[in-house]
């Protein structure tokens, strides 16, 4: 597959700030969750991959404590800066390209990362190389073939248009080699990398002012790159981020596969 350079979510856009704020909405609990279940607590050495925000590094600092460390990384850290304080060290780094920042963490966790990084084997090997023996891994990422549309009851011509600039922002990501099927991959990769007690769920959700939030921001990011591509129009455009705006339709996300194991 040829792909195309760049990122097609940078950072430092200005609605990049708004899908952080949805992200975190609907997927700080089932994370958090999981990181309770996994033990978190004072003390642990944690390193959170592909942070871009700050909701769950704050949440890891503060059940690390002083004695702890949380290593937050990403290939733009910008949004991070406010988070830089003990017991969080914000890094630069390229997981799929670099050796891991340092080794014998207590945790790795990604979300909604590695379906983006072109060499996700490689940063896979990378997270699973930095843990402790006995450490923990979570890593959690879509799955937007197992549920492609935004809109499942699709009812109307508002809903019909929704799927197809759904469908266009699905083939921009695959022409960039994102990977559209891999949350359902990460249980057997995770046990193909020698993780034990390999777990994973699944939550996927169907209507929330969030939902509505990531919808508006990512069209609005991703515009222009829909319209050069002649996936849409800016009038199509124009006529769904009204119909968003709304607040009458039901928009869903790709569901959101987490998985977690142990290092022997």
């Amino acid at each position: 597959m040829t792909r195309t350079d760049g990122y097609l979510l940078d950072n430092r856009q200005t609605e990049a700030a708004e899908r952080f704020d949805a992200f975190a909405a609907l997927f700080d609990p089932t994370t958090f969750r999981h990181l309770e279940e996994l033990g978190v607590g004072p003390g642990w050495r944690c390193w959170e991959v592909g942070a871009g925000g700050t909701s769950v590094v704050t949440w890891l600092a503060k059940k690390a404590g002083p004695t702890g460390k949380v290593v937050a990384t990403d290939i733009d850290t910008s949004r991070l800066t406010s988070a830089a304080r003990p017991p969080v060290e914000v890094r630069v780094h390229d997981v799929g390209a670099e050796a891991p920042p340092a080794e014998g963490f207590d945790l790795v966790h990604a979300r909604l990362v590695l379906v983006h990084v072109p060499d996700r084997e490689r940063a896979l090997r990378s997270m699973v190389k930095a843990l402790r023996p006995g450490g923990r891994i979570l890593v959690e990422d879509g799955d937007p073939a197992l549920q492609p549309l935004l809109c499942p009851d699709e009812y109307g011509p508002e809903q019909q248009l929704a799927n197809r600039l759904r469908h266009g922002f699905r083939k921009l990501l695959a022409d960039r080699g994102a990977d559209l099927s891999y949350g359902r991959k990460l249980p057997r990769l995770l046990r193909e990398a020698g993780l034990q007690r390999v777990e994973a769920d699944a939550y996927f959700p169907v209507t929330s002012p969030a939902c509505a939030a990531l919808e508006s921001a990512t069209v609005r990011q991703i515009r222009e790159r829909l319209v050069t591509a002649g996936l849409a129009t800016d009038e199509e455009i124009d006529r769904h981020l009204a119909d968003v705006a709304s607040g009458t339709m039901d928009l869903a996300t790709a569901p959101m596969i987490s998985a977690w194991g142990r290092k022997a």
